[in-house]
């Protein structure tokens, strides 16, 4: 019987970085790319730096992957390896593993909670701007046509605008005005953290799909510390570089699409 090894070779921080994820789409790796360019992190982007890298993320997701001693097989990407011994998946797990060694979250000497808060503030915002804006344009079923699901979308999507984007919104409202974020210009602790890439990559995503109601919620007042964050972070010395750039790949047909319909006001 092969047992684990107690004897794993510990990773090293110098060992390359490397994203598995699906070709030209932003998508869910996108968080795990503003990471590594916020933080100024060399990272190789198989599937986007040759036609063969798809096949990377395929042999991965295969049914005939069993992993191996470090570790299961991924279900899906986004998936990080990291030298030869550290292969994971799910993005708020990857992203918990690179905080701390990319120094996008709090110092635990310092803080030893804060990495936990970053990492809740970071689930809260997939939930609510990410798989809940993914759910109002496949509200029944994911393998099945938008058109095939429309009249519950124009529901689902209805009750999004109307409730739940502004719920979200309120809350990290209220983060940037709480003590915790020591200063309303980032979401905890005083500086930028992951937490706050992921925030404005949702913002992003939702302002791209329903940009009607977003620009009236802008308007409304009520979110002002919420889109001062989102700016903030988009003027960011290497997130601007990075948006300027090819690599910052366009919306598309994943998480984030624009239905008109989806995006008007009864």
């Amino acid at each position: 019987m092969s047992t684990r090894s107690s004897k794993r070779q510990k990773t090293g921080d110098d060992q390359p970085y490397e994203l598995i994820y699906w070709p030209t789409l932003p998508g869910r790796g996108e968080h795990i790319r503003l990471a590594f360019e916020a933080s100024g992190t060399p990272y190789s982007d198989i599937s986007n730096e040759s036609k063969e890298g798809i096949n990377v993320v395929l042999e991965q997701i295969s049914d005939k992957n069993l992993g191996d001693d470090n570790g299961p097989p991924p279900l899906a990407p986004p998936i990080l390896r990291h030298g030869s011994n550290v292969l994971i998946s799910q993005t708020p797990n990857i992203l918990l593993y690179l905080g701390p060694k990319l120094g996008l979250t709090p110092d635990t000497d310092n803080d030893p909670v804060g990495a936990y808060h970053v990492n809740a503030l970071t689930l809260t915002a997939l939930d609510g701007l990410s798989n809940e804006a993914h759910d109002t344009h496949h509200p029944i079923a994911t393998g099945d046509y938008y058109e095939d699901q429309k009249p519950e979308a124009l529901k689902k999507a209805r009750d999004y605008r109307t409730n739940r984007l502004p719920k979200f919104l309120g809350y990290f409202q209220r983060v940037l005005e709480g003590p915790a974020s020591k200063g309303g210009e980032y979401l905890y602790g005083g500086q930028l953290t992951y937490a706050d890439l992921v925030l404005f990559q949702t913002v992003d995503g939702v302002i791209f799909a329903f940009p009607k109601c977003l620009a009236a919620l802008r308007s409304s007042g009520k979110f002002d510390k919420v889109f001062a964050h989102y700016e903030r972070v988009k003027a960011h010395e290497k997130i601007k570089a990075y948006l300027e750039s090819d690599r910052r790949m366009k919306y598309g047909n994943g998480i984030y699409r624009h239905y008109p319909e989806l995006d008007e006001e009864d």
